[in-house]
């Protein structure tokens, strides 16, 4: 057993079924890696990273459980690293968690200076892993943006809490200005006081959402009938691993504040 090891945990917004995938189909694999980075998901399969940089590491699997664990070696090709192609070991497990998937990874040296010396690049790397499994687990938020504020003009209340229910988790909150509710009942109930007080604009999504690890922000703006401007704001929102929106706080551009 090498002797010296470096240990990450870090949460990832997806479930198992996604994490596990990232790292063993050769097209996410590559996504979160670089170009030309591969691996052959099978014990005794070659594992191949090539960094943005040129710079390739090679190694082999050693062993693999479905959803749950992969195991392989690690070292950079033709001398351009600390260590060689199979001085090294990398260990990810996978854990469920009720926010998705609890990833750990064990990097085994030799050397303490070599362990210490990726410390930052796994550090970026797993980053860059849980935004690539993240996005792929969410899919198209532009697409869930335009249904969530669909669902919200949906005409009487429990047309409107079924449209809201098929978005979001049964515990899911909702908080703005005037908003401080838990479920797509209570919620659609929110909007029809709102509209009982003249409030029912349209509303629609502007702009591209923005993604990071399971949290999106997309901004939109409510409309008057003739197409004016009301109030404009944004959503910042938090998902729950299989995709639905699991709580949402409005932040809105009030006139005059």
């Amino acid at each position: 057993m090498q002797p010296h090891a470096l240990e990450r945990t870090v949460l990832i917004r997806a479930l198992p079924s996604t994490v596990f995938a990232t790292f063993t189909e050769p097209a996410r694999f590559a996504a979160w890696w670089g170009a030309g980075s591969d691996i052959d998901p099978r014990v005794g399969g070659a594992v191949r990273i090539v960094y943005p940089n040129g710079v390739a590491v090679s190694g082999s699997v050693l062993a693999i459980e479905p959803e749950r664990r992969v195991v392989f070696t690690y070292g950079y090709e033709n001398g351009a690293g600390p260590i060689p192609p199979g001085a090294s070991t990398v260990e990810i497990v996978l854990d469920p968690h009720p926010l998705g998937t609890l990833l750990h990874l064990v990097h085994r040296f030799d050397d303490a200076s070599a362990r210490d010396a990726h410390v930052p690049g796994w550090r970026y790397q797993l980053a860059v892993f849980a935004n690539v499994a993240a996005s792929a687990q969410h899919g198209d938020l532009d697409d869930l943006a335009d249904r969530f504020f669909a669902a919200q003009t949906t005409d009487g209340v429990e047309a409107r809490t079924a449209a809201i229910a098929a978005l979001v988790t049964d515990d899911f909150t909702f908080r703005d200005t005037f908003a401080c509710v838990r479920g797509a009942a209570e919620f659609a109930q929110h909007l029809e006081a709102a509209r009982a007080h003249g409030a029912a604009p349209a509303i629609e999504r502007t702009g591209p959402v923005r993604h990071c690890q399971g949290t999106a922000v997309w901004d939109w703006v409510a409309r008057t009938p003739d197409g004016g401007v009301l109030v404009e704001g944004t959503n910042v929102v938090e998902l729950a691993p299989d995709g639905r929106i699991a709580a949402a706080v409005g932040l809105w551009a009030l006139p005059g504040r």
